[in-house]
This record gives structure tokens, C-alpha cells and sequence, in this order.
């Protein structure tokens, strides 16, 4: 087989949302991990934009679409059309700022009334460069991440520090997610979990299996 496969080659279609407050580094974490850039000039982001990556995992081509949005009040009208169909986020706080972290319990809470419970979670802590203004602790994060049940790692988008091992672990454990959902089903297609199904025609739930997946006799 080529080592190369077209971009849009995939077994697996997982939609992940970036969340957290204004300014912490989202867009720069994707733009780092779907593009391997990073800009010092980065502008607020204005309603939503989204980039994908084909990573592979096991034997299986797993394709992200990362979502990215505003953190700003003002934008909160897109929220259930935003979290529509995602079955992974990254939800980001800035290290140097306590404020984002004391956020991020809000931005959890309101991840979870729209989404599948089964969702992946990764609390990130951005920023990790900037040790010398660190203002969160990583044992106060690591706790809230135990809490509340959540992955937790510390990035720093500049320096190209754990994007990668982030947006990975997070595409990982989906994947295992699926994998265990789709094992416990048995032969009953109609049994296949909402983040296994693609609706030809609408744009609304993009976490999908493209091909056939254990389950097709």
C-alpha cells in the first residue's frame, strides 16, 4: 500500500471543539497542530472557523475536524450548533492567567449539556513557555482534571510543547471510545452510537465511520 493516502482517505471522522475564554491560545494550538504555525499577531477569533488532520491510529486513518470559536460572550448565540455532533474538546486555559481557569468550570459545564456524555475531554493548560508569569499551578489542574474526570496536559503553542501529544491522546481515546461502543453492539446496525453515523445531506454531525465498520455482516 502507498504510504501516502488521499485527504480524504479516512476510516474514522471525529469533530473536536476548542473551548475556553478569549485569548488563551486556541487558535494557535490548531493552526500549530493542523499546520505546524504559529503567529505572534494571532487576532481574536470572529464566529467560528474549523481545520482538519489525518492522524493514524492503530491500523485506522482518523481524520479531525477541529473546531475553533470566539471565547467572547457576544458569540454565545452558535453554541448548540457549535457542540452539535462533537465527541472530543480541548478545553483551554492560559497558565499565566487564573482567571481563564476559574472559567473553565462554566465552559465544562456548558460542554456537557451539549454534548454525548461519552465525550473526550483534555483540559489544557496553554501558555507553559511563560514560566516565569505562571499563575495556575499544574497540582490545582491536575486536581480539577481528576474531579471532574478529565484528561489534563500542559501546552505552550510557541514552543510546540505537548500540541501534538494533546490533540492525539484526545483522537486516541475517542477512537477507543468508538471502538469499545461498536464492540459492545453486537450485529445491530440500527444499535450504531450517534457519533458512528454519517447523515448524508447535512452538515450537522460530522463524527462519523466513512467505511463499513465491525459491525457490517
Amino acid at each position: 500500500m502507498a504510504a501516502y493516502r488521499a485527504d480524504d482517505d479516512y476510516d474514522y471522522l471525529f469533530k473536536v471543539v476548542l473551548i475556553g475564554d478569549s485569548g488563551v491560545g486556541k487558535s494557535n494550538l490548531l493552526s500549530r497542530f493542523t499546520r505546524n504555525e504559529f503567529s505572534l499577531e494571532s487576532k481574536s477569533t470572529i464566529g467560528v472557523e474549523f481545520a482538519t488532520r489525518s492522524i493514524r491510529v492503530d491500523d485506522k486513518i482518523v481524520k479531525a475536524q477541529i473546531w475553533d470559536t470566539a471565547g467572547q460572550e457576544r458569540y454565545r448565540a452558535i453554541t448548540s450548533a457549535y457542540y452539535r455532533g462533537a465527541v472530543g474538546a480541548l478545553l483551554v486555559y492560559d497558565v499565566t492567567r487564573h482567571v481563564t481557569f476559574e472559567n473553565v468550570e462554566r465552559w465544562l459545564k456548558e460542554l456537557r449539556d451539549h454534548t454525548d456524555s461519552h465525550i473526550v475531554i483534555m483540559l489544557v493548560g496553554n501558555k507553559g513557555d511563560l514560566r516565569h508569569l505562571r499563575a495556575v499551578s499544574i497540582d490545582d489542574a491536575k486536581a480539577f482534571a481528576e474531579r471532574e474526570n478529565t484528561f489534563f496536559m500542559e501546552t505552550s503553542a510557541l514552543e510546540s510543547m505537548n500540541v501534538e501529544n494533546a490533540f492525539t491522546e484526545v483522537l486516541t481515546q475517542i477512537y477507543q471510545v468508538v471502538s469499545r461502543k461498536a464492540l459492545d453492539i453486537g450485529d445491530d446496525p440500527a444499535a450504531l452510537p450517534k457519533g458512528q453515523t454519517i447523515n448524508v445531506g447535512t452538515k450537522d454531525d460530522v463524527s462519523a465511520v466513512k467505511k463499513a465498520g465491525c459491525c457490517s455482516s
